[in-house]
């Protein structure tokens, strides 16, 4: 019996994944539900924070729009870099596996330590500060909620979200599903809301609307980190790959339908914020999409605030569920304490990673808030964003012989490269700040922990590690993933 092409690839001896083929997911995921995958992973709190930031740093309503535009296009073209790899490289783990080809263990092994201590749970804390700030504004009109009442409220997000995932798998997939809608619910009120604004004539506020313009490298470069944090998901796309009907077709199609479906709904939303406020108005309110509401859906202006807060709770969910896994991986594979790769012996979730993802994110509440967090985050991923589509450039010449079911022309890499370059330097060159050295210093110090724990193992750091791991599973009550009962 002939071989099929497929069944050639999949018993070939390369990096492509080796697992056992005995299960496998099943493919029912066409292309109008790939595209549903990708709006709603991307929509989530971002474009309700982050229209005020870009704003401040581009000073006018006409360059605002043209960088919310350029997000998508960035966005875009990293997500057809990230499908080539995907399928080019079938193991699972994100980034961690393509770093590992391209440039050897360390780089990979220091972004699963980013992404453990910086990107996920600065991640997390950005978007409970988002549902803290919205979720209070109705109870502080016209002024500015106290510090103390948003960063207790973020706390307390966080602790309500990680209990509820450390206790139940399906009762977080629950409260996934029933955030999700109240999302795309709000969305839609605004983006239809501005359009029959704007057939009604509310255009005084785009009239000259480049006036007042006053860009500079670093203006720009802060623009796009908070225009691109509204886009953070992008780069999960390939994920899906195991499930779609026809992925190398409908892959590439989804991103390219997708991505730039969002990217509408971010401009007209921007838009609709416009058809009511000025620049400066804008700029002044304490949460733009509830100033929105008050003015143009009173006295339903209930509304708003409650769904962007449903919105912000169900993104907050999402990412506590998946870096929770993430956390649980490192440690199976070694990175972390062994501990975090515990399941507990009630309720059969991985606890112990979930746990210490939400102390992180809380600590990194105490002394940031919104702006800082997205700068942070954004400084730490677009560095191994774009050194992973550098990794895509170097294989293209070091790994011929991968078969590349999707390949991107080598233009796109290139100017995705360059562009994360600029994205990383410009504000540190511009307008340097403490979390760009602070962020910098954290990633450089994941080598030494690889080293003590990863690569030499010492026998010293081995010993002290065991204690702590044997009294966390006595007092959590936890076991081996091996070992927990069916």
């Amino acid at each position: 019996m002939e071989t099929s092409p497929r069944k050639r690839r999949e018993d070939q001896q390369s990096i492509q994944s080796n697992e056992p083929k005995t299960t496998s997911l099943q493919k029912e995921v066409g292309l109008l539900s790939g595209i549903c995958i990708i709006v709603g992973t991307i929509i989530g709190s971002g474009i309700f924070i982050s229209p005020k930031s870009v704003l401040s740093n581009t000073e006018a309503v006409g360059p605002c729009l043209i960088i919310w535009a350029a997000c998508g296009i960035l966005a875009t073209l990293g997500a057809l870099c990230f499908a080539e790899l995907g399928t080019m490289i079938t193991k699972s783990g994100g980034e961690y596996p393509y770093l590992m080809e391209a440039f050897g263990p360390i780089p990979a092994y220091l972004f699963s330590w980013t992404s453990l201590f910086i990107i996920k749970p600065s991640s997390f804390a950005i978007i409970c500060l988002s549902f803290a700030e919205y979720a209070s504004a109705p109870f502080y009109a016209g002024c500015q909620p106290p510090v103390a009442v948003v960063k207790c409220l973020a706390a307390a997000a966080i602790l309500v979200i990680t209990t509820v995932n450390a206790l139940s798998v399906r009762l977080g997939s629950y409260v996934q599903n029933v955030f999700t809608a109240a999302k795309l619910v709000i969305v839609a009120i605004i983006i239809i809301s501005g359009l029959v604004l704007l057939a009604q004539g509310n255009t005084k506020n785009f009239e000259n609307s480049f006036e007042g313009t006053k860009l500079s490298v670093g203006a720009i470069s802060l623009a796009f980190y908070n225009g691109l944090w509204a886009y953070d998901g992008w780069n999960q796309l390939n994920y899906i790959t195991e499930e779609l009907r026809n992925p190398f077709r409908n892959l590439p199609l989804a991103i390219i339908i997708g991505i730039p479906l969002v990217t509408g709904c971010y401009i007209l939303m921007n838009v609709s914020y416009f058809t009511v406020m000025t620049a400066t108005e804008l700029l002044q309110s304490q949460a733009v999409a509830v100033t929105f509401g008050d003015r143009v859906l009173y006295p339903a202006s209930w509304v708003v605030p409650l769904f962007v807060a449903f919105s912000t709770i169900g993104a907050a969910n999402g990412t506590c569920f998946t870096a929770g896994r993430l956390v649980y991986v490192a440690g199976r594979e070694g990175h972390m304490l062994k501990v975090l790769s515990y399941i507990s012996v009630r309720r059969l979730t991985p606890a112990p990673a979930i746990i210490f993802y939400g102390i992180i994110a809380t600590i990194y509440i105490i002394p940031g808030d919104i702006n800082s967090l997205v700068n942070y985050f954004s400084f730490a991923a677009w560095m191994f964003y774009g050194l992973t589509v550098l990794g895509l450039i170097v294989m293209r010449f070091t790994r011929k012989d991968l078969e590349r079911p999707i390949k991107v022309p080598i233009f796109i890499p290139i100017l995705v490269t360059l562009i994360s370059v600029f994205l990383v330097l410009a504000p540190i060159i511009s307008k340097p700040e403490w979390e760009y050295l602070y962020c910098m210093l954290f990633i450089l110090s994941g080598t030494v922990f690889y080293f003590l724990f990863v690569h030499y193992k010492f026998g010293w750091a081995q010993k002290i590690s065991k204690p702590v791991t044997m009294h966390l599973q006595m007092l959590m009550e936890v076991v081996p993933a091996e070992e927990a009962p069916e």
